[in-house]
């Protein structure tokens, strides 16, 4: 159970709107930082988009950007080892962590992506918010959890989202969703790169976060 979980909810899932077909993003791409120092400090807001490993980030980012390859696909999992920042409407900034949970790799390698994504949890302020992924076809993992509990813990807002749901059927994907919901307590948005499955609702989300945040 995540701690602070309905206060995570109330957060957002009540703002959602439907009539958002007109609300998009431009984005740029701004680079890649191994080093807390090197990232922007512009006191822009900053929303994070994290999973594990192969969860497929880079592929949920183009589509929301409505760019192919703005960020990088990699058919090898926990390649990306930096924190991947893009300037989204000049007005604020998404942070691609380094996936999580990927055992193909050194045990001290692993360590310094963990402690990368706890140096940059911990010490940015203008963080306002996170895009969670799961994949469909997996289950929340203890490292989810833990994930979860840290921010339940702050009070920072969640957009969970179980991607490549165009693997499972109509009525498979309203159980997976009701599945996540029930056991994370978030509301989830079903997501598919294929079908564009949740696009518009996931856009609807981070835009009214952004603009909550600025409102207060």
């Amino acid at each position: 159970m995540a701690v602070g979980a309905e206060t995570l909810a109330r957060s957002y899932s009540d703002k959602r709107r439907l009539s958002i077909s007109s609300r998009k993003f431009e984005a740029k791409f701004v680079g890649s930082f191994f080093d807390l120092k090197q990232v922007p400090r512009d006191r822009r807001p900053q929303i994070a988009i994290a999973g594990r490993s192969n969860v497929g980030k880079s592929s949920l980012l183009n589509q929301i950007l409505g760019q192919k390859k703005l960020a990088k696909v990699s058919s090898t999992p926990g390649k990306t080892r930096s924190l991947n920042f893009f300037l989204i409407n000049d007005q604020f900034y998404f942070v691609d962590l380094p996936g999580y949970g990927y055992a193909k790799v050194s045990k001290q390698m692993r360590q310094d992506w963990g402690k990368l994504i706890e140096d940059y949890l911990n010490k940015s302020p203008e963080l306002i918010g996170m895009v969670l992924l799961l994949d469909c076809r997996r289950e929340p993992t203890g490292e989810d959890f833990t994930l979860l509990e840290w921010l339940g813990a702050r009070e920072i807002p969640v957009m969970m989202v179980v991607t490549k749901m165009d693997k499972l059927s109509r009525g498979k994907i309203n159980d997976k969703v009701r599945q996540v919901e029930t056991e994370l307590e978030l509301p989830a948005i079903p997501f598919s790169v294929k079908t564009g499955l949740g696009k518009q609702e996931l856009i609807g989300s981070i835009l009214d976060l952004v603009t909550d945040h600025r409102n207060r």
